[in-house]
């Protein structure tokens, strides 16, 4: 597929099939993310990828748009034992979002589907995510990508309005 294509193709996908996500797909995801950018390539970034059924279970209780059904999960933490120091700490949270765009756009390539549940700044939401996956004080849920074989399949679409680019 051509990058224009899978840019107008990503949609998010809520409802997937039974057939489980295989590993080299998997691989695939995570090597996309990891070719992110990150403010000065600190990498602030840790991916827990979860098919356990009883933990998907657990996590589709952390918020109230966590509750959907796939084979796979891929939780994004920002470890802030990497992240910048002092006032740029929170850059972590745009090299995670990185992470994940390139995760939603290699799923969409694959011909995967794929969902974005934002985690981060939920505080409930974080200890929940946090509790069930063991993750330390030190790292940060930012959000839980969904992702299967799709059930559904969103009609691409350009998402594109003039009246919100000033050029200057």
């Amino acid at each position: 597929m051509e990058l224009k294509e899978v840019l107008l193709k990503r949609r998010s996908v809520r409802k997937f099939t039974e057939e489980p996500v295989s590993y080299e797909m998997t691989e695939e995801l995570l090597h996309a993310a990891m070719s992110g950018p990150s403010a000065c390539n600190r990498k602030p970034w840790e991916f827990y990828v979860v098919t356990n059924e009883q933990i998907l279970e657990e996590l589709k209780t952390a918020s109230k748009f966590t509750k959907i059904s796939a084979k796979l999960a891929i939780v994004i933490c920002g470890n802030l034992s990497r992240a910048l120091p002092m006032h740029m700490a929170d850059y972590w949270i745009q090299d995670c979002s990185a992470a994940t765009e390139n995760i939603l756009l290699r799923a969409t390539d694959l011909g995967l589907g794929a969902v974005w549940c934002g985690i981060h700044p939920q505080k409930r939401a974080e200890e929940k995510v946090r509790k069930a996956l063991g993750i330390p004080e030190k790292q940060i849920p930012l959000n839980i990508i969904y992702i299967g074989h799709p059930a559904e399949e969103p009609e691409a679409r350009d998402q594109y309005e003039e009246n919100r680019v000033h050029y200057i």
